[in-house]
C-alpha cells in the first residue's frame, strides 16, 4: 500500500489496529454516538517507564509523600505559596482501597477560591498512581491564622 493509499482510506487502517472488545464490553469512540443508558469501558494508556513504576507499588497503596507533592502543585491564586506550605491542609487519610480523604481549609470563609482550591485539590491527587478516589472536606475549625504556614512560606512571603 503506498503512503498515499495510507492517507486516502483511513477506514482500512483504523479496521486493522482497532481492538476487538471482548464478550460483554463495550468501547467507546469519538466517531460513535453511545446512547446514555450504555456503559461503557474506559480504556487507559500508560507510557512504557510508567508501567514498571507502578508495577513496583501494590495495588491500592498510596504514597503520602506523592499525596503531599500533588497537593503542592495547587496554589492559591492570590498568594504565590502552595496551599500545603500555607498550612491549609489539616489532615490526610490513606484508606487501603485506595481512597485518600483530604481535610483543608481556607485562609478566610470569604476567600474568592473557595470553590476551586477543593476541586483542584481533588484533581491532583487523584492524578496520583495508586489512588482510586479522592473525597476533599473544607473544615473551618480550627480557623486557619499565619501560625500554621512553613518557614518556607514565611520567607516567600516576608513574614517574618
Amino acid at each position: 500500500m503506498s503512503i498515499s493509499e495510507k492517507v486516502h482510506t483511513p477506514d482500512t487502517v483504523e479496521a486493522q489496529t482497532t481492538p476487538t472488545p471482548q464478550s460483554g464490553e463495550t468501547v467507546l469512540h469519538a466517531d460513535q454516538p453511545q446512547s446514555s443508558a450504555e456503559q461503557a469501558k474506559v480504556e487507559s494508556w500508560t507510557p512504557e517507564g510508567d508501567s514498571a513504576l507502578q508495577a513496583t507499588q501494590p495495588a491500592g497503596a498510596v504514597d503520602e509523600d506523592a499525596v503531599i507533592a500533588a497537593i503542592a502543585t495547587v496554589h492559591d491564586p492570590e498568594i504565590p505559596v502552595n496551599i500545603y506550605e500555607l498550612g491549609l491542609i489539616y489532615a490526610i487519610e490513606l484508606f487501603d482501597d485506595g481512597r485518600v480523604k483530604v481535610e483543608m481549609t481556607l485562609t478566610a470563609p470569604n476567600c474568592p477560591s473557595a470553590q476551586e482550591l477543593p476541586l483542584q485539590v481533588k484533581e491532583a491527587v487523584e492524578k496520583v498512581p495508586g489512588v482510586a478516589s479522592a473525597s476533599v472536606d473544607v473544615v473551618w475549625d480550627p480557623p486557619w491564622d499565619m501560625s500554621r504556614m512553613s518557614d518556607e512560606a514565611r520567607l516567600a512571603l516576608n513574614m517574618f
